[in-house]
């Protein structure tokens, strides 16, 4: 009778600790969902910050065509603040929105510095346009996990951009999705060299062999710890 009773006394916290059936963690109760605000943003009357004001200096010195974005509050924690509109960097690039002005001076130097050099000393071709599936956007992080679930991207506050393919003026067009695993090394060999040269230049890097969310893309953003894979 006495064993029972002490049986008992152990399973008892064993049982509502959750020790014995799956352990004792849970998943983070799922976050409300990242929304616009439907009656449209919000202009903000802001400072231009001292960050902000060199950063234009340095497009400038760039020789870099581009258009200051007003500042903006869109709901849901969505914010245009300190953005800019790249009008001419010298090679066209689609589907550009606003931009956080570190952002497009980072975006600048990989275009410049990392991905004209790459078509031209690895594929033998001249980087005529590189195409994106956008900046801006209010929206939750995608493929994040439970950890993510419902938290902002950096699209929604215009600090991050996601590439998706390269155009060489003889035609040749290089996607992610279609050739991060091509047989053609030197095609494939391309996209790591540009990948590797955004990790120097952006806070994080997210390519196909991050998560299949990322299967048809690049990411890039200037937000949270350096991350690179």
């Amino acid at each position: 009778m006495l064993r029972a009773r002490l049986t008992i006394a152990l399973l008892v916290p064993m049982l509502l600790g959750g020790c014995l059936f799956g352990g004792g963690e849970r998943e983070p109760p799922p976050r409300a969902p990242v929304r616009a605000d439907p009656r449209g943003p919000v202009t903000l009357n802001l400072p231009t910050s001292r960050d902000t004001q060199q950063c234009f200096a340095d497009l400038s010195r760039a020789e870099v065509r581009f258009s200051p974005m007003p500042d903006r509050d869109y709901g849901g924690g969505c914010q245009v603040i300190g953005a800019v509109q790249l009008i001419d960097i010298g090679v066209p690039v689609s589907n550009l929105k606003a931009m956080r002005c570190p952002l497009a001076r980072a975006f600048l130097g990989w275009i410049r510095n990392g991905a004209v050099p790459a078509a031209r000393e690895i594929l033998k071709g001249e980087l005529v346009r590189v195409e994106t599936f956008g900046t801006y956007s209010c929206r939750a992080i995608v493929g994040g996990g439970a950890a993510s679930a419902g938290r902002l991207s950096q699209h929604g506050l215009a600090n991050a951009v996601d590439i998706s393919a390269f155009v060489l003026r003889d035609g040749r067009r290089i996607s992610v999705r279609d050739d991060w695993t091509s047989a053609d090394m030197p095609t494939r060999e391309f996209l790591q060299i540009v990948r590797r040269s955004a990790c120097r230049r952006f806070t994080t890097v997210l390519s196909p062999d991050y998560n299949a969310a990322h299967h048809d893309h690049l990411h890039f953003d200037m937000g949270g710890r350096p991350f690179c894979r």
